[in-house]
């Protein structure tokens, strides 16, 4: 259920959600549409990312989670994966500093040894520098998998010798990599597609669901709005 925290707009008072996660998809089919290579398309949808964490600063939402990268998308083609690593590594270089001074707290999910040393060090580098901030807390989910996650919790589970009759749902959410975060009041997802994807597979249990037709790149704050 939303929050029933308001805020003014221009014209009306609207609820504001405590948590929003954002499936960011349709960069390739953006670039394709322009006769680019897939990259371009990448290059345009990081752009919007700084947008829309503006556009959740502004009104108060205090998460966002953006789903960036799955385990599944290792299996588009090589160049495209090694160009994406480098954009986000590129991106964490260019805006870290920036959104710090915003009070942005940056929170990785997913499994960081998965990814290549040179990204997983800026990562680090980013969530020690913004870990104090209290304007935002942003989830980056990336090489993230909502069943991978419940499995990794599992194995914890086990590992710490929990009874049986020990293990609820909140001691299963204390597990995951979202610990600590409340639950996404709102899911939204980009460019048509009308499923979740395998991201927060536990967590989006009762968010509502809202799916458009727009491309990431093209996705803007009055969309967001």
């Amino acid at each position: 259920m939303i929050a029933k925290k308001k805020i003014a707009n221009d014209t009306e008072n609207i609820n504001v959600p405590v948590h929003v996660a954002i499936i960011m998809d349709g960069n390739g089919r953006w670039a394709k549409s322009r006769g680019l290579p897939r990259l371009f398309g990448h290059q345009a949808g990081s752009k919007t990312v700084k947008k829309i964490i503006n556009a959740c600063l502004e009104r108060g939402i205090k998460f966002l989670t953006l789903y960036t990268f799955s385990t599944e998308n290792w299996s588009r083609p090589v160049f495209e994966v090694k160009g994406l690593m480098t954009l986000i590594g590129d991106y964490i270089d260019r805006e870290a500093m920036k959104l710090h001074k915003l009070g942005v707290r940056f929170k990785h999910l997913g499994r960081i040894d998965g990814l290549p040393q040179f990204l997983q060090e800026k990562i680090k580098k980013a969530i020690e520098l913004t870990e104090h901030n209290l304007g935002i807390t942003v989830c980056v989910a990336l090489n993230y998998g909502g069943r991978n996650d419940i499995i990794d919790a599992v194995k914890a589970i086990l590992a710490s010798g929990l009874k049986p009759e020990e293990i609820t749902e909140e001691k299963v959410a204390e597990y995951l990599g979202t610990r600590g975060i409340p639950e996404p009041d709102l899911v939204i997802r980009t460019s048509g597609e009308n499923r979740l994807s395998n991201f927060l597979v536990w967590e989006t249990a009762y968010s509502e669901l809202f799916f458009t037709p727009t491309l990431w790149p093209d996705f803007n704050p009055r969309n967001f709005r």
